[in-house]
């Protein structure tokens, strides 16, 4: 078997829904979403921290809307942005309808907890009035009471059940618009969840490890729990949930999809982790790169190896490669073939040369191309 073979993944089939501008399952990219943390009247400040995001790449982002204060403000957030913004709705059915009158494009709300049928027709129709999707959000930790006695403790089941009970409340409403999570933050927990959800219904999921912790524990265990569901063909939307700023979890989501092969966006390192057989300092050099290179949008693949042990074989599976040789002078590689050398004081500023020129050049492409098929 070839190793493409074993890079495909066959992704769960799923109704596509819209969430503003970004269809979310079906054959639909895998989305990558991230939620402010700024207090969400303060609309200079939510306005920046959503640009931020979308200079990263983002493709949707979630606000909270707790009160009359924020979704006034919502109105002005959404008309400065580029990406479809979803209000985070909790009990306050009234903070619903006066999001999705601001131009929320999604309403992250569950409708058994906002109160009674009549309540949940009323949103139900503003959504539809105002062409709002909405995000059924299960958490391990506030699941019903109900579910809570039945089940003694939060597990799989009671998430899945959740799920499927506030989902039909919507279908009553003849309402199907609608993605669904069922988040927790221990890992095996929500995995589990999400592979009963999966088999239970045809709805979009949105895959997340909830409250997962800072920058390194954050990111490890959001990436053992999404990557093994994105690897098993579950999920259509994820949000890499960590104690920092919105940008590094956008950052980490990408990576995520990238390792997987599901989404390529900017330069993707291919570096070691260095030894001392380096003919130059690598974790250094990686460094400045990663930081040099973070406004490139256009998929690129860089390897960057300290010594001939590796680097020739590294090189020749990516665009742009460097292996580090003798006397301060290193090899380039350029489509995976020798090129040309360069030496230890040039080399960083030649590299972010040649990956922006290699990145014109692709885009210019695909240019062409569309003008072309025009």
């Amino acid at each position: 078997m070839t190793l493409r073979a074993y890079r495909q993944i066959q992704r769960r089939k799923s109704r596509q829904i819209m969430v503003g501008s970004v269809p979310v399952g079906g054959d639909a990219p895998i989305s990558v979403q991230t939620m402010t943390n700024t207090v969400t009247a303060d609309i200079e400040g939510t306005i920046a921290q959503i640009r931020a995001a979308e200079a990263a790449g983002v493709d949707i982002v979630r606000v909270s809307c707790p009160d009359e204060d924020a979704t006034a403000a919502l109105k002005h957030i959404v008309q400065a942005v580029q990406v479809p913004v979803v209000a985070d709705i909790h009990f306050h059915y009234k903070r619903a309808i006066e999001a999705a009158e601001a131009g929320a494009a999604c309403l992250r709300i569950n409708p058994g907890n906002i109160g009674s049928a009549a309540r949940v027709k009323e949103v139900v129709k503003a959504a539809k009035d105002h062409g709002c999707s909405m995000r059924i959000g299960v958490n391990a930790g506030s699941l019903e009471r109900e579910l809570l006695e039945r089940y003694g403790e939060p597990c799989p089941e009671a998430m899945v059940e959740s799920a499927l009970n506030h989902a039909r409340i919507l279908e009553d409403n003849d309402f199907t618009e609608f993605k669904i999570s069922v988040k927790a933050s221990d890992v095996f927990l929500a995995v589990a969840a999400y592979q009963g959800l999966s088999e239970a219904c045809d709805y979009p999921l949105h895959l997340g490890v909830t409250e997962a912790g800072g920058m390194i524990t954050g990111t490890v265990k959001s990436s053992i729990g999404i990557g093994s569901l994105l690897w098993a063909g579950i999920g259509d939307t994820i949000r890499v949930s960590l104690s920092a700023e919105p940008v590094e979890e956008v950052k980490v989501g990408f990576e995520i999809l990238k390792g997987l092969g599901l989404r390529h966006r900017g330069v993707s390192i291919v570096s070691c982790p260095s030894c001392a057989r380096q003919a130059f300092q690598v974790i250094k050099t990686v460094e400045i790169l990663e930081q040099r290179l973070a406004h490139i949008s256009t998929p690129i693949t860089l390897s960057i190896i300290g010594c001939v042990v590796n680097g020739p074989g590294e090189a020749r599976e990516t665009m742009i490669g460097v292996t580090g040789g003798g006397n301060g002078n290193h090899m380039v590689y350029v489509n995976g073939l020798t090129d040309h050398k360069i030496d230890d004081g040039r080399m960083i500023d030649h590299v972010v040369e040649l990956v922006e020129k290699r990145a014109a050049e692709i885009e210019a492409a695909k240019t062409t191309g569309a003008e072309a098929a025009e």
